[in-house]
């Protein structure tokens, strides 16, 4: 089975905003490029995944069009509001028109440590279930969810996520080889542990940049 991967990117501006400390941290403009080195580096990884078709990233911010559209991703815009679970299902229709056989698979796009090896297992393990989901290093968000082919495609992301798939019948997918997949980047400390296991290039290359 191949996937469509779905990676939604907020508008950079303001984002990553914990990314500030108790004492100072990145500004505005520093905390916008990580973040869209973060999804460059995230989309970077999908797109070499043996189990991916395509990758398409879900948002309406320019400055993503063009990075994104530079690695391959193909660019669903026009969300229709309402936060990041409409935004998914919006880009899941879109996905599925243009590839109807193929599994849709969300993906956070803050993931600067994702190998493709890891997101290949995981996905292996995805084609066995209608709805699947792997939780975040915290044991309470998601960052991955997929819906198998034909399957009703349901995100429950934002907040304590991982109980609410969990609670809609999503079955959770337990790895414990996929610590890059489950390190999502919010906060300075977790940005120094995805550091640890390796980041990709795009967030390699603007940590150098800001001196961080």
């Amino acid at each position: 089975m191949t996937w469509s991967v779905l990676v939604p990117v907020k508008p950079l501006e303001g984002a990553k905003t914990r990314l500030v400390g108790p004492d100072d941290g990145p500004d505005d403009a520093a905390r916008a490029e990580l973040a869209l080195a973060f999804a460059c580096d995230t989309v970077m990884a999908a797109a070499a995944c043996p189990r991916v078709g395509l990758v398409f990233a879900v948002t309406d911010d320019r400055r993503a069009h063009e990075a994104l559209g530079a690695l391959g991703a193909r660019i669903i815009d026009g969300e229709p509001g309402g936060g990041l679970n409409p935004a998914l299902a919006h880009g899941a229709a879109r996905a599925r028109a243009v590839r109807p056989d193929e599994g849709v698979c969300a993906v956070s796009a803050d993931l600067p440590a994702l190998r493709p090896d890891e997101l290949d297992r995981v996905l292996a393990d995805a084609g066995l279930h209608a709805r699947s989901f792997a939780a975040d290093a915290q044991g309470v968000g998601t960052t991955l969810y997929a819906a198998a082919p034909g399957a009703s495609f349901l995100p429950a992301f934002e907040g304590r996520s991982r109980m609410r798939h969990r609670s809609l019948g999503t079955v959770e997918i337990l790895r414990t080889d996929v610590p890059g997949l489950r390190r999502d980047v919010d906060t300075r400390t977790d940005l120094a542990l995805a550091r640890a296991l390796g980041v990709g290039p795009h967030t390699a290359k603007a940590l150098g940049r800001l001196g961080l």
